[in-house]
């Protein structure tokens, strides 16, 4: 269980320095914009009240706080779920990218009243419209893995 908790501890520090430098020393917040390397690699800062993509938004403190529930329901099941059953390391290290990036964004819930999005890629005249951030990066990437690495050993 050490690796889960280190990188969820790894995802979420990386996560809430990223967004700190971003949002307050580039100063994205009033800046709204910055290329790094166009099209490819774009700051864009984005408000994110909603789930990914700005899904089903939550306006006021009531949707706010739901969301941030969801997060830490999320967060301790898959918890619960590791605690529970034997898994590998694969299934750990997943694990604690999906609750590294599920705490990194209640965080922000909690700071800035929406989760700060800012990273923006765009590729073969594609013109992406949608901002993601470091956590939302390892959300999908520990979600896939658990998928990909639990349930292999049962038997139906």
């Amino acid at each position: 269980m050490r690796a889960l908790f280190a990188m969820a501890g790894a995802v979420f520090a990386l996560d809430q320095i990223v967004k700190v430098y971003v949002v307050h020393v580039l100063d994205l917040a009033e800046t709204l914009r910055l290329d790094v390397w166009p099209p490819y690699l774009n700051l864009r800062m984005a408000w994110n009240r909603g789930i990914n993509f700005g899904l089903l938004p939550a306006e006021g403190d009531a949707g706010r706080w739901i969301l941030i529930g969801v997060a830490l329901a999320i967060s301790a099941g898959v918890l619960v779920w590791m605690l529970r059953e034997s898994h590998g390391i694969w299934a750990r290290l997943s694990a604690g990218l999906l609750i590294g990036g599920a705490l990194g964004n209640a965080v922000d819930r909690v700071i800035y009243g929406a989760v700060a999005d800012f990273l923006n890629m765009s590729c073969c005249g594609i013109d992406n419209p949608y901002a993601f951030n470091v956590a939302d990066i390892a959300i999908f990437a520990g979600a896939l893995g658990l998928v990909v690495f639990t349930g292999r050993d049962k038997t139906p």
